[in-house]
């Protein structure tokens, strides 16, 4: 999509990208994990340097999903390279992840990256995706605002748990002010099935407000 953002359940578009690791292929190289696809305004800035900083200081909870980062700004690989440097000489932390250099624009045009009230420099996007190569959540940051990179880490475990128990996840999930750390189960779509939920209710398999709010541990 020319200079307008995917949609969620898009395929990631195929690009070859030129990063601090050398040349990757999105979204086949990580074909079979989970990653997160992640754009800042510029090298050498203060918001993005805590970003960095943050996101590293949780790479080791994002290889335990099986979820890998990619970071990318216009920048030219070299600067990219400078500034990793300069994080580790000055605040001792030692980027781990792959940065892409943008200097042509080409990529954050494609991915609507470019904020045209903010000039050149890229936005704050996110995007979550799966093993499949899909698309599944999609984060769009102002350059004044920096990311909670805490919450990044729980839409990945939420999309995670979702997907391998069919459930959805509340609000603040695992700390909602209902449930807890439980998880709704999907509404019931007929009347059988809205009857047979409210008699799981009564015989403590599941536990509901209403049959169409239910919820369970797992």
């Amino acid at each position: 999509m020319e200079g307008g953002i995917p949609l969620l359940g898009d395929r990631f578009p195929e690009m070859e990208v030129t990063t601090t690791h050398g040349v990757v292929k999105l979204p086949d190289d990580y074909e079979g994990s989970w990653f997160v696809f992640f754009s800042h305004p510029a090298d050498f800035t203060p918001v993005c340097t805590t970003e960095f900083v943050a996101f590293q200081k949780r790479f080791d909870e994002f290889s335990k999903l099986g979820c890998k980062l990619i970071g990318l700004s216009i920048d030219q690989v070299f600067s990219h390279i400078k500034w990793v440097e300069w994080i580790k000489e000055n605040l001792d932390i030692e980027i781990k992840f792959p940065i892409i250099a943008d200097d042509t624009g080409e990529i954050s045009k494609k991915l609507g990256l470019i904020h045209p009230g903010k000039g050149t420099n890229t936005v704050r996007a996110v995007f979550i995706v799966d093993p499949n190569g899909i698309i599944r959540a999609i984060l769009y940051y102002p350059q004044e605002l920096g990311r909670n990179m805490d919450e990044i880490l729980r839409m990945v475990r939420g999309l995670q748990t979702s997907d391998a128990n069919g459930v959805a996840i509340p609000a603040n999930w695992p700390e909602n002010e209902l449930v807890g750390d439980k998880v709704i189960i999907p509404p019931a779509s007929d009347e059988k099935t809205a009857k047979e939920r409210l008699e799981k209710a009564k015989a403590g398999e599941i536990e509901c407000y209403d049959w169409w709010l239910c919820y369970k541990a797992l």
